[in-house]
């Protein structure tokens, strides 16, 4: 299984502009995983390997969230 982070990941790696910063949107799949995993961790719990994942995720959210906000800032230079 591909981890949600990880399409953020691939995302940047493959090169972007201020614009593609902007309009980043995570996939409805990564979306569904990272609300699956939070509503568990606040019912039934996760198991380390998820606990991670969702950690690594919510890192690259904000720094992907802090990007969007200079992204936009380039753009309507």
């Amino acid at each position: 299984m591909i981890k949600a982070y990880d399409e953020i990941v691939d995302f940047i790696a493959t090169g972007t502009t201020p614009e593609t910063v902007a309009a980043f949107c995570a996939s409805p799949e990564s979306q569904d995983r990272v609300a699956d995993l939070l509503h568990r961790e606040k019912t039934t719990g996760l198991i380390p390997d998820e606990s991670s994942e969702l950690d690594h995720y919510l890192q690259l959210e904000h720094v992907m969230r802090l990007a969007k906000a200079r992204a936009r800032t380039i753009c309507a230079k």
